[in-house]
């Protein structure tokens, strides 16, 4: 596996968004009132024979949720083109369903992608477990939200992505394996299971579960890891997180260069091209989303441009015939030290114009296909 690959240069480029932690929360921009009846049969997005969806998150807000038609149409103008996919967070602590930000995002004619994070306020990274641990949510202590969810994504009707408590194996967020008995052997399990790992996936197939219990079959749930692990040990690589076939339709991952100034600069193809090759051995009858894909404005430490042209290029190459979506992380934050971390695809001319030349080629789809949901 990986871990003959001199991956500990890569550990500051390819670490989760650590800094950008949410202030205090606002009040809840999405509605919990009751939706208009299904459409029938329910919706699915079909994965495309030829061709890779294309999306972007467009720097919501503290909450990831704060949709708006405005910036939606403000980001697409930038990179001269519609986007099939538009991602946004939807954090358990706020206790709704994001009706209104699908429904804004369907009539855009773009399918959602929603960040199902079972996160308590104040959501911090780094704090560890907290309401909504793993092992509450396998004792079913929220499923009364859980089928509220689900009751709500089935009278929607429309096509849903759920990346259900991504990045598990890293460790800034609350659900990540590392703080549910991490490399601890699971006793009488041949081969062995390790504790972390296994929690997360019962909580991951009671939440699945019960979803689909109510109908709702127009989500499609996306197995949403980091490219690379951290801890980088055994126990904790991708294949120990995988549910089964019957649990996922999308493999996922998070994929970033440098985010930081004093981070290292990593060129695009080592951050693709093994974790890629761990998802096929995982399954590779699955589609796989890139799920998150970014870099910040380091002049100094390379080229953000040349980061961009390499992403394009790669991602439509044939050695990837299974990537089939990329959602664009569109953020630019403060840091405590002052400086900024800018993802934005206009945080440069270079960068603008690396997207956007990019993002042109039809291979790169701006519409999704719909089709009747199973």
């Amino acid at each position: 596996m990986f871990l003959t690959f001199a991956i500990s240069t890569f550990f500051s480029a390819c670490d989760s968004r650590t800094s950008r932690t949410p202030s205090s929360p606002t009040p809840a921009a999405n509605s919990t009132s009751a939706s208009s009846p299904a459409p029938h049969p329910l919706q699915h997005l079909a994965i495309p024979q030829h061709g890779i969806y294309t999306g972007a998150y467009i720097d919501w807000g503290d909450k990831e949720d704060s949709v708006t038609l405005e910036q939606i149409d403000q980001f697409e103008k930038l990179v001269g083109k519609h986007q099939a996919i538009i991602a946004s967070s939807s954090y358990w602590g706020e206790g709704t369903f994001p009706l209104e930000n699908l429904r804004l995002i369907a009539r855009h004619d773009s399918v959602p992608l929603v960040y199902w994070s079972p996160w308590d306020k104040p959501y911090i990274e780094g704090r560890g477990p907290d309401k909504f641990s793993l092992t509450s949510i396998i004792a079913g202590e929220h499923d009364a939200y859980i089928d509220m969810w689900a009751e709500k994504a089935r009278e929607y009707g429309a096509p849903i992505i759920v990346s259900f408590a991504n990045e598990m194996n890293g460790e800034w967020f609350p659900w990540s394996g590392k703080l549910y008995g991490g490399s601890k052997p699971v006793p009488g399990t041949n081969p062995v299971r390790f504790e972390g790992p296994e929690t997360f996936k019962k909580a991951y197939r009671h939440v699945v579960d019960r979803v689909r219990a109510k109908g709702a079959t127009n989500i499609e749930w996306a197995l949403h890891l980091m490219n690379y692990s951290l801890p980088q040990e055994g126990w904790n690589l991708a294949a120990e997180y995988y549910p089964g076939s019957d649990y996922v339709d999308w493999m996922g991952i998070s994929l970033y260069g440098a985010q930081f100034a004093d981070d290292d600069w990593t060129q695009f193809f080592p951050l693709l091209d093994w974790p890629y090759e761990e998802l096929r051995r995982i399954d590779a009858t699955k589609p796989v989303m890139i799920c998150e894909w970014s870099v910040g404005e380091f002049p100094k430490l390379g080229s953000k441009g040349d980061w961009i042209r390499d992403a394009f290029r790669l991602f439509k190459s044939p050695k990837y015939p299974n990537v089939k979506a990329c959602v664009y992380w569109h953020e630019r934050w403060q840091n405590e030290d002052g400086r900024y971390s800018n993802l934005h695809v206009d945080s440069s001319p270079d960068s603008l114009e690396a997207y956007r030349q990019g993002v042109a080629d039809p291979v790169y789809l701006d519409k999704p296909i719909i089709v009747p949901a199973k």
